[in-house]
């Protein structure tokens, strides 16, 4: 069940980002921090990168298999894979939002309410997937699901592409520089 020490080592990671920008808004716009936008272009990055385009296509893998062995989950997975669906658009409207507030930093609560509106769907959404999708896997998935299920995660994990992005080095930098209380406070995000 390598599969969903994987997904549960990803949802700690895209939740700590996501309380990361959360802290991040709420010290700006109390003016007890300056906005560093290379750092909130590469938080919204690795949400779009490692969430949207490599997580939910590995939680996908495993919610077939579910599928094939009950339908208990059914109305879950529908709304989980809708959700997946969507994702081009809810991403896009983030960073849509990051770039107006770039261009023009009065846009700093409209890219603030952007952000909750995103967080609080990822939040919602990786509940379903842990109080509904991943129990009923664990109750009805066999040893041979999961050991299929492993093996495609894995082929999963390693992209087509030749230079791919490791997301755990991407969310270390991103801890190295993220202020103090919520990183390490290394400074500004480089380049």
């Amino acid at each position: 069940m390598q599969a969903l020490r994987i997904i549960a080592d990803e949802h700690r990671s895209l939740a700590a980002v996501l309380h990361a920008v959360h802290l991040m808004l709420r010290k700006i716009s109390a003016d007890k921090t300056a906005a560093d936008l290379k750092l909130l272009r590469a938080m919204v990055h690795f949400l779009d990168a490692c969430a949207e385009q490599r997580h939910h296509p590995k939680e996908d893998i495993l919610f077939a298999y579910l599928k094939a062995r009950t339908s208990e989950a059914d109305g879950a997975l529908a709304t989980l894979a809708a959700e997946h669906a969507a994702a081009p658009n809810r991403i896009a409207a983030l960073h849509q939002a990051l770039d107006e507030y770039a261009l023009h930093p009065d846009a700093l609560p409209a890219f603030a309410a952007a952000f909750e509106t995103y967080a609080d769907f990822y939040r919602s959404h990786m509940l379903l997937e842990e109080e509904v999708a991943l129990p009923a896997a664990r109750k009805y998935l066999l040893e041979a699901d999961w050991r299929e299920v492993d093996e495609r995660f894995c082929q999963a994990a390693q992209p087509a592409t030749a230079s791919p992005e490791n997301f755990d080095d991407l969310f270390s930098r991103l801890v190295a520089y993220a202020p103090i209380p919520i990183g390490l406070g290394a400074g500004p995000y480089p380049d």
